[in-house]
């Protein structure tokens, strides 16, 4: 997903009154984290200091993850609006207090991509991380090698090129050979 998009998205569904779900995908896409890690986020975790520690499930490894100050006020508007009165609480609940199934969030994102008309072919929990790795790479530019190696560190993976084939960027630049054939 490009990086407006999701800010977009994140903004009308906040406008919309869905506060958890925008603040899930704000929140996946700006700490790139595994959806299992984000269900495991309290309200305290992220409104306590300017970043805070997480043991991945998946890996079993300890990251600390800064939180962007002006994403921050989103989550705080968030807190505000959902009436939160425990911050040891989980972030995302669901309307019976339960922490929501990766299928059942995945079942909303299709739901929100229909909504919101957005073409993203394949939506789901794992846009959010890979939207964030692409927008590290993009916003580093001729340093985009330099990203690649910081998010193979923070996704945890054997090498920058594992990461390029995860973000789906080898396979562009593949296809960008055929594309600059001349007719």
């Amino acid at each position: 997903m490009e990086w407006s998009t999701m800010l977009n998205l994140v903004r009308r569904l906040y406008r919309d009154g869905y506060f958890c779900i925008s603040m899930l995908i704000g929140c996946g896409c700006f700490f790139g984290l595994r959806i299992s890690d984000l269900l495991s986020l309290t309200w305290k975790m992220l409104l306590e200091g300017d970043s805070f520690m997480i043991q991945e499930k998946k890996t079993g490894k300890r990251r600390i993850i800064r939180i962007n100050p002006n994403f921050r006020l989103h989550i705080e508007d968030c807190f505000n609006a959902l009436d939160i009165r425990d911050k040891s609480e989980k972030c995302f609940l669901s309307k019976k207090r339960t922490v929501y199934s990766i299928q059942r969030i995945n079942v909303i994102l299709k739901e929100i991509r229909e909504r919101y008309n957005l073409k993203i072919e394949h939506f789901s929990t794992h846009t959010f991380r890979k939207t964030f790795g692409r927008q590290v790479v993009e916003q580093a530019g001729e340093n985009s090698e330099m990203a690649l190696i910081k998010l193979s560190e923070l996704f945890n993976h054997s090498s920058p090129q594992i990461t390029r084939r995860y973000l789906g960027l080898r396979q562009e630049e593949l296809m960008e050979v055929y594309d600059s054939l001349t007719f």
